[in-house]
């Protein structure tokens, strides 16, 4: 064994498989078998033997080489399907799922490309470069696009930007300068409280000091600008005003000592020159209008104590007052002009905003307009400044008072909308938890479209609500789409499947023989298999099922034609087998040697052994045949095989030889009158039946035995032609 294993001489070990001398040696023969094909019958040979072990050795051999076959055929199915999916992909057009298809279908060829042969492999890769050709000139497609968006977008952006620095400016400024006169005022009444008790005292002296000046007393006035020093030690700095005062004390102080030593005339006639220089110096009117006051203050000190009547010189002086502050009337006058006229448009516009809170529909607000109408007011109210203090204080508190009540409406609809607004980010959010992504679409639609009808909301919060609810809308939009590829993958994923099947199925029905019976018993996992694929792609469905079908009927017509083959074949080895039991019976007529008849009988019996299929009754028939239990009358025997193949004859409606022509017409008119009468057929035998007959017919001679039988299997043949 060992050296037929060595030489690969395959013949010489199959024969060792069977008829080894030892179980080691037919075991040891049947695991160095490979070829599928002696397997297959080296498994009909043991089939029925006592040693199991090598028949288990060889079906298990043979099982594991079927095995490996499928997988190949598995593999090289999955390698046509990934090739023909990548195919398909490469000749449809753009769409949202292509990238990612591409994907998955470049990933499944990857996993079986190296199974792939090389012919196969160019031609995807062509595939492969036309489809990423496309998802490329889509992208260039969309980056143009989305250029030309960004571009459009960041002029509309820069606009925009550009319009609220604008507005966003001047209310800065506005509100800047509201900020500092508050903050002055603010100080200068807290710094006024500080300083109000020394201010009193001070400010007390000053008066004193300046009744004594308008009394003449120069000494009364020293001394109490000496009590104003010593008020000062210690005390904080004084306001501008009283330090003003001080300086003008002193230097009123200091001239009336001057007009007490020197003559007042040249003095007044100082103080005319200048007043007269006055007019019309190119002055601003509030500075000309101090100077003025100034010159008359000192004026009034130059009169006071002073005996002498100038009636002249201080009605030059007043005349040259008067008309130096002519200029300071007119600008005075435009500036009262200006504060009534801001008055005025303030009172316009207290009065709108009034009327809009009492004639506006509170039941169907229109809040649009609610908001423009309360930033374009505090805009153009700022505007309307300087007014009146007194004035401007009552219209400041009845504007406060209308705009805080419109702005508590609107407060309150921004509550309920930024509650609306988290309310349905809140529905937004619970969509991605839905198993049904269609329904979830259908919902988040509704949904925006809610949002859209929702009111006002601060800008700011506005923006953050917007960015949260766009967030959970596009996962969802995601989610939907994600469910969708994988949904269209498990179509393709049940094509495959779908196809592998089918290539099964058209497998068994080329199969022939043994194989081919044993691959029907799984037609019927396949039909269950089949059935729980469920869906497939649109395009191929109808196809697939189709396929399937004809490939379920091939496999029945195999099958049926195989089971007729089988029963033919049953016929033949009856004939066969009957044969050579008339062979043995014949022997026996003829009373030959002991020797021949054994051997004779022993192949009669061998060669019924061998048969495994049997037409009904066709074993027992023979068994009986070869007992020994039949007529020997040769001549008897001949005459009813040849009467048999008359009514095969009759039956297959067949022509009669000329010998037995005249046996064919007698037999015809006994039939017909034993039947007479009766309404029934001539003959209600069948062929199968002849066919037993014949089997148990008695010994004939070989001469007249082999041409009758071959007219019964015509007759046979000719019945099976006509059966549909």
């Amino acid at each position: 064994m060992q050296a037929a294993i060595d030489s690969g001489d395959v013949p010489a070990v199959a024969r060792l498989v069977v008829a080894g001398t030892s179980t080691k040696v037919r075991q040891a023969a049947a695991h160095a078998i490979e070829d599928p094909d002696l397997l297959r019958q080296l498994i009909r040979d043991v089939r029925g033997g006592n040693d199991k072990g090598v028949y288990k050795i060889l079906t298990s051999k043979r099982d594991l080489l079927i095995e490996q076959s499928r997988k190949l055929e598995q593999l090289l199915a999955e390698v046509n399907a990934a090739a023909a999916a990548l195919e398909r992909h490469s000749q449809r057009a753009y769409d949202a799922l292509y990238s990612s298809n591409l994907d998955q279908f470049e990933s499944r060829w990857e996993a079986v490309t190296e199974q792939a042969d090389p012919e196969l492999r160019g031609r995807v890769q062509q595939w492969l470069s036309r489809s990423r050709e496309t998802v490329a000139e889509q992208m260039r497609q969309a980056a143009a696009q989305a250029e030309r968006d960004l571009t459009a977008a960041n002029a509309a952006a820069a606009a925009q930007r550009l319009r609220q620095q604008e507005v966003q400016a001047s209310a800065e400024a506005e509100t800047e300068q509201e900020r500092v006169l508050e903050q002055e005022t603010r100080a200068s009444a807290e710094k006024q409280q500080a300083e109000q008790q020394p201010v009193r005292q001070i400010g007390g002296l000053i008066r004193k000091a300046r009744d004594a000046l308008s009394a003449g007393s120069t000494s009364h006035a020293a001394a109490v600008r000496r009590a104003i020093d010593e008020k000062l030690v210690g005390a904080p700095p004084l306001p501008e005003n009283l330090a003003s005062q001080i300086q003008q004390l002193d230097q009123q102080l200091a001239e009336l000592k001057d007009w007490k030593s020197f003559s007042v005339a040249p003095k007044r006639a100082e103080l005319i020159t200048e007043m007269e220089l006055l007019i019309g110096a190119a002055l601003d009117p509030p500075a000309l209008a101090d100077r003025i006051k100034s010159l008359q203050e000192e004026w009034r000190s130059l009169s006071k104590g002073v005996g002498e009547n100038m009636e002249a010189d201080s009605q030059r002086f007043q005349q040259a007052s008067q008309k130096a502050y002519q200029p300071c009337s007119d600008y005075f006058a435009a500036q009262a002009l200006v504060r009534e006229e801001n008055l005025r448009r303030r009172d316009a516009l207290l009065a709108g905003l009034t009327a809009l809170e009492a004639e506006h529909n509170w039941e169907k607000p229109d809040w649009r307009a609610v908001v423009r109408a309360l930033r374009e007011t505090n805009l153009e109210w700022r505007r309307c400044s300087p007014v009146d203090r007194l004035a401007g204080k009552q219209q400041q508190e009845g504007f406060l008072a209308v705009t805080a009540s419109l702005q508590s409406r609107l407060d309150a609809e921004y509550a309920r909308n930024q509650k609306e607004k988290e309310s349905l980010i809140e529905r937004a959010q619970a969509l991605l938890a839905s198993d049904d992504s269609r329904k979830a679409i259908d919902a988040i639609k509704a949904l925006q479209q809610k949002w859209q009808a929702v009111g006002p909301v601060p800008r700011e919060a506005d923006h953050r609500l917007w960015g949260e609810f766009r967030q959970h809308s596009d996962a969802v939009f995601q989610k939907r789409q994600l469910d969708f590829a994988t949904y269209t993958a498990g179509l393709e994923n049940n094509g495959t499947q779908a196809v592998a099947l089918c290539e099964r199925l058209e497998k068994i029905a080329a199969l022939e023989g043994s194989e081919l019976l044993e691959a029907a018993l799984g037609l019927a996992e396949l039909r269950r298999a089949f059935a729980a694929l469920g869906e497939f792609p649109r395009a191929d469905a109808n196809e697939l099922r189709s396929r399937f079908d004809r490939g379920l009927d091939s496999c029945e017509e195999s099958i049926a034609r195989q089971h007729a083959r089988n029963a033919e074949r049953a016929w033949s080895d009856l004939f066969e087998a009957a044969n050579r039991v008339r062979a043995y019976r014949l022997a026996v007529a003829r009373n030959l040697e002991t020797a021949q008849l054994d051997t004779l009988k022993e192949a009669a019996e061998t060669c019924i052994a061998a048969v495994q299929h049997w037409p009904r009754s066709g074993l027992d028939t023979l068994k009986q045949a070869l007992a020994g239990d039949r007529s020997q009358d040769l001549a008897a025997n001949e005459t009813a095989l040849r009467m048999l193949c008359i009514r095969a004859e009759i039956l297959a409606d067949m022509p009669t030889p000329l010998e037995d022509q005249a046996l064919r017409r007698e037999y015809q008119l006994q039939r017909l009158a034993q039947t007479m009468g009766r309404g029934v057929r001539a003959d209600e035998t069948n062929l199968d039946t002849l066919t037993i007959e014949c089997a148990g017919i008695g010994p004939v001679e070989e001469a007249a035995y082999q041409p009758l039988v071959q007219r019964l299997r015509r007759c046979r043949e000719r019945s099976h032609s006509k059966a549909p």
